[in-house]
Parts: C-alpha cells; sequence; structure tokens
C-alpha cells in the first residue's frame, strides 16, 4: 500500500457503502476521514499517492452531518437555569446523553432567570468541542430576561427587565460577562433594543427575536440592525395576522438587507406547532428553518414534576406546563424525533430534514465552513442513520462516540 507519510502518520478512514449527504443531496460515493477532518479523495489519489488505512462498510447508511441544537434547556434531569455546585458534570451529562440522539454540537440555554444566577452559572460554560466525552459546546443561548411581559410563556415575570438610559451596560450587568455567549433572544419593540442589538451583533453573538408583542416593521428594523434568528416561531409572539404578521411576516419580507438570511427556530415535537403551520413556514422559508428542541430538564426522564428555571414543571405525556397551568414551558423532544417529525409532516426530502438540524443552524452561527456539512476541509461530526432516520451511530472529529446496540435495536 502507497505510504501516507509525506503528509501525515494520521491514520486514513475510508467510509464505503453509504449515501453522503452533499450539496443538499444524498450521493453515493465513499467518505474518507483523518485527524478529524474531512478529507478529499482526488487530493490523497492524486497529490499524496495515499489509500485508507482502515475500511469500514456502512450497509447502506445514510451519513449526515451531525445535529446541532441551539436552543436546548437541559435534560436528564439537567437544568441549565439553575445554579448549582455541580453545574459542570451537569453540561457533561447532557452533552453525553444527547450523542444517543445524532447532536455533536449544542447551545446551553438558559431562560429568564435574576442575575446571580447568571452570574453564576456563565462563569461555568465554556465553548468545548466535541469528542467521546459528548457533544461540543458552541457558547450559551441567553433566551430573556429582556422580553414581553405579554408573552413571556413559561419564563417567571418577577425576573423580567427593560432596558433603562445605559442599555447596552444593563445588559452586561445582568448577564455578568459575554465571554461564552452565542445568542440572546430578546424583545425588538423594547425602548432602546436597537443599541444593544447594534452592540451585540458587532461582537458577533447572534440575536434573536421571540417573546414579544413586535409588530412586523419593528422586527424588520430589528433584522436591519443586526437580528438574524426567530425563537421558536410562532410560540410566544403575535399570531399572525394578515394586516400586520408580526414577527411571522420576516419570512416573506422585502426589507430585509441584501445578502442577509433570517432564519426561525422550530420546535418540530408535534404539540409546539400543528403540522399545518410548519408546512406553512416551511413552504414560505425553506432555507431558513432551523430545528430546535427546547427540551427542558425532563426530557429522558419519566413524567412528573421538574424545573424549568425558577418554575416547576409538569410532563404529562409529551406535552409540558407550567405546574398547575395549560402555559406550555419547553419540550421533550429529541432531535432525531423532531427531525422526522418534520420529514413526515411537512413530506419534505430526507436531505431537507436533515439540513434543518445540521446545515442551517451552521449557517445561522457562522460556522458552516467547518460544521453542518460534509465538505471537504470541515470537522469530521456526522451521523449514521437508517432509511427512517433511526440514528445507528454518531461520531465527531471522526472518532465514534455512540453506537446503537444491535440487540437494542
Amino acid at each position: 500500500m502507497p505510504s501516507n507519510k509525506s503528509v501525515s502518520d494520521a491514520p486514513i478512514v475510508q467510509f464505503t457503502n453509504c449515501r453522503i449527504l452533499r450539496e443538499h443531496r444524498l450521493q453515493r460515493e465513499d467518505l474518507w476521514v483523518r485527524e478529524g477532518k474531512i478529507l478529499n479523495p482526488e487530493k490523497l489519489f492524486f497529490d499524496e499517492k495515499g489509500s485508507a488505512d482502515v475500511q469500514l462498510d456502512c450497509k447502506d447508511s445514510i451519513i449526515a452531518p451531525g445535529f446541532i441544537d441551539v436552543q436546548i434547556n437541559g435534560g436528564f434531569g439537567v437544568d441549565f437555569s439553575l445554579a448549582t455546585d455541580d453545574f459542570k458534570s451537569g453540561i457533561d451529562l447532557v452533552s453525553q446523553k444527547i450523542l444517543s440522539h445524532g447532536v455533536t454540537s449544542f447551545c446551553p440555554t438558559l431562560v429568564t432567570s435574576p442575575p446571580s444566577v447568571y452570574h453564576q452559572v456563565l462563569p461555568q460554560i465554556s465553548v468545548r468541542n466535541g469528542g467521546a466525552h459528548g457533544a461540543g459546546v458552541l457558547g450559551a443561548h441567553l433566551e430573556g430576561p429582556f422580553i414581553s411581559k405579554e408573552k413571556k410563556g413559561a419564563h417567571p415575570e418577577h425576573c423580567l427587565r427593560t432596558f433603562e438610559a445605559g442599555a447596552f451596560q444593563d445588559l452586561l450587568a445582568t448577564y455578568g460577562s459575554l465571554d461564552c455567549v452565542q445568542i440572546v433572544t430578546l424583545a425588538p419593540e423594547m425602548r432602546r433594543s436597537s443599541e444593544v442589538i447594534r452592540e451585540l451583533a458587532k461582537r458577533g453573538i447572534c440575536v434573536s427575536l421571540g417573546h414579544s408583542v413586535a409588530n412586523l416593521s419593528q422586527a424588520e428594523e430589528a433584522v436591519q440592525h443586526g437580528a438574524t434568528f426567530i425563537t421558536h416561531l410562532f410560540n410566544a409572539m403575535l399570531p399572525f395576522h394578515h394586516r400586520d404578521p408580526g414577527i411571522v411576516g420576516l419570512l416573506t419580507s422585502d426589507k430585509i438587507p441584501a445578502g442577509r438570511r433570517v432564519f426561525y427556530g422550530m420546535i418540530s415535537d408535534g404539540i409546539h406547532t400543528n403540522p399545518a403551520a410548519l408546512r406553512i413556514a416551511h413552504r414560505a422559508h425553506p432555507k431558513g428553518l432551523v430545528l430546535v428542541t427546547d427540551a427542558i430538564a425532563g426530557m429522558g426522564l419519566a413524567p412528573g414534576r421538574h424545573t424549568l428555571g425558577q418554575q416547576v414543571v409538569e410532563i404529562d405525556g409529551l406535552n409540558t406546563y407550567i405546574a398547575g397551568t395549560k402555559t406550555l414551558s419547553g419540550s421533550v423532544a429529541t432531535m432525531d424525533t423532531c427531525v422526522r417529525h418534520f420529514q413526515e409532516a411537512t413530506g419534505c426530502s430526507v436531505e431537507t430534514a436533515l439540513e434543518a438540524a445540521s446545515l442551517h443552524p451552521a449557517q445561522l452561527l457562522g460556522i458552516e465552513h467547518k460544521k453542518g456539512t460534509l465538505d471537504y476541509d470541515s470537522d469530521a461530526d456526522f451521523l449514521m442513520l437508517n432509511d427512517s432516520l433511526y440514528v445507528q451511530a454518531t461520531y465527531i472529529a471522526g472518532e465514534e462516540v455512540w453506537r446503537q446496540d444491535v440487540l437494542g435495536m
């Protein structure tokens, strides 16, 4: 076998007998991986005169980029909005458990909380690569407290805040630090929100519009100032109205700056959004749809009482409510379930369903050059799935980090 030593001593793994999601379609070709990156086989053959050290037969599996969850409040008994002494071990547990659901990167999400919680929790969240220990952490998603009282949903009213004279300083004082923050959800109709959006965007932080009573022109103005995302479309915002469609109208707005795309999160669990609404959004703006779980601590656990930050929530089947009410509070859906439901509800292609959980969130966060695709030189974070989109194995940096037990299939 020709030597690969000229470029690298690292072994080359060739995944064969598979269909790869590349350039928006499933292509029957092999996947080549070395040192955690996806290789261009032409360069390998012709420039390096190299070949595979290991061949793996994928048995006709689909290979797709790993899923990226940009809104997950916790799971498996861990609540990211609770300040605990062992918070880091909670992050570790969730990041390990979500591997079986195909998530290779995520944004731990904090709901509206008192400043003391942000000050305790945020220093304990650090951006890190994924691996055998669990999915990678891309940075925190701070959902609130600068949101609308009328559309607070499951967020505690006594913790909501407004922007005062030094708006951005208010935000900094509330959170304590923005070092590990990737996304901030706020209500754009709040006074002085424009200067906050501009400042966050300037720092490379994604601004999401949500928990809001904004009309369409306020939403469009927020996008012009740098907002690029909508938090769980249709939930906790004004319902679509034909004379003023509100934030929902951003999906077909003609006031979006040239070259900018507005993305929107969807909780595709069959409960938060009627399948007809899911179809409307997808048909109106397919390239902006980002699947999120909005999962709470009760994900992966039996029905009963759990927490969501300052609130007690009750799980009844797949429904999660603030205890004693019928106010929905997050979900217990896993990302692979959301992908399957999305495909079933919309009748979209397998490729489209998979990209809504991988390519689109990567584009939203501006990391599509390394995550969310199987392009050459990108990170080898990928999944093997069967034709029904059940995850069979999860790989991070080219290493297998989870595999379905054959007996459990």
